[in-house]
């Protein structure tokens, strides 16, 4: 359940990505990050009014609030960073190679959670194919080289790292259901988001010169690539290791392939191809998926 939860929210990822581009550029990244966990928040808030929520002792909510702080508030901003520095291509190449090897790591140093041989040649086939597809997909061979855009991006990768780690070691125990994990990690990404808008004084609102067309496709794609995605993230947390569920989430720019070809856009024979090898690392971690001896 949790591999398909992960992919999932990949799916889910893919799609917003295209109904975030909807938007236009009415959101600045930080009024953008505000507003796609405010309205995750109202939506999961009136969930867990009908939902009873389960496992909320003290420690499981301060945990979840950190792990949000740091993957999603932190995170995120060093992501947004890092697309406004080097773009889009770079941003996604250096965060989604990275996040998934932090994750194997820090789950090892601090969880004492292992991946078998078998995955650890899963890991490197998907990533790689990933890579491979993101490269492919450059419409430009030129690249200004900046620093701190990289220093960015890995930033972002070391704290989804972080957080993931942090939600499985929660969700694992199957104390705590995953809508208030999810909901509790959107609180926690406010706890940094606000401040940090009031001290850079970012505007709140968006610039909208044509609100019926902005706003519809901006919840859409907050109701996919957050409210949705984060659920999916914590059911899959709770029920995968946390390097697989990381690298099955990597394959968003894969899954962009194909919500760019029901949209009528033709893909490259490199593409596919590499499409298909990042389908065998898939299949190699799902199948490799027993603890190892440690």
């Amino acid at each position: 359940m949790g591999v398909f939860a992960a992919l999932g929210t990949a799916l889910c990822w893919a799609i917003a990505a295209r109904l975030f581009r909807g938007a236009g550029n009415a959101f600045s990244p930080l009024t953008m990050n505000f507003w796609k966990g405010l309205i995750s928040i109202a939506i999961l808030a009136a969930v867990l009014l009908v939902v009873q929520p389960t496992g909320l002792t003290t420690s499981t909510v301060l945990w979840l609030l950190v792990s949000g702080l740091i993957g999603i508030g932190i995170g995120d901003t060093c992501f947004f960073k890092a697309l406004q520095s080097i773009g889009d291509s770079q941003a996604v190449l250096v965060a989604e190679t990275l996040a998934p090897l932090f994750t194997a790591l820090f789950a090892m140093a601090f969880i004492g959670e292992w991946i078998t041989w078998q995955q650890w040649v899963g890991v490197a086939v998907v990533l790689f194919s990933v890579d491979m597809v993101i490269k492919a997909r450059k419409r430009s061979t030129t690249h200004v080289f900046a620093t701190s855009g990289y220093l960015y991006g890995v930033g972002a990768a070391l704290c989804q790292a972080i957080g993931a780690v942090v939600s499985r070691d929660i969700l694992s125990a199957g104390e705590i259901d995953a809508a208030s994990a999810a909901f509790l990690r959107l609180v926690g990404g406010m706890f940094f988001v606000v401040p940090f808008i009031a001290l850079t004084k970012t505007r709140y609102m968006p610039v909208i010169e044509n609100g019926n067309r902005v706003w519809p496709a901006f919840v859409l794609a907050t109701l996919l690539g957050t409210t949705a995605a984060i659920y999916l993230q914590m059911f899959a947390f709770a029920y995968a290791k946390a390097a697989v569920v990381q690298t099955l989430i990597a394959t968003s720019a894969l899954m962009s392939l194909g919500v760019a070809w029901v949209l009528g856009e033709k893909a490259t024979r490199a593409t596919i191809i590499w499409s298909g090898v990042a389908l065998i690392g898939v299949a190699i971690l799902v199948s490799f998926g027993a603890p190892s001896a440690h």
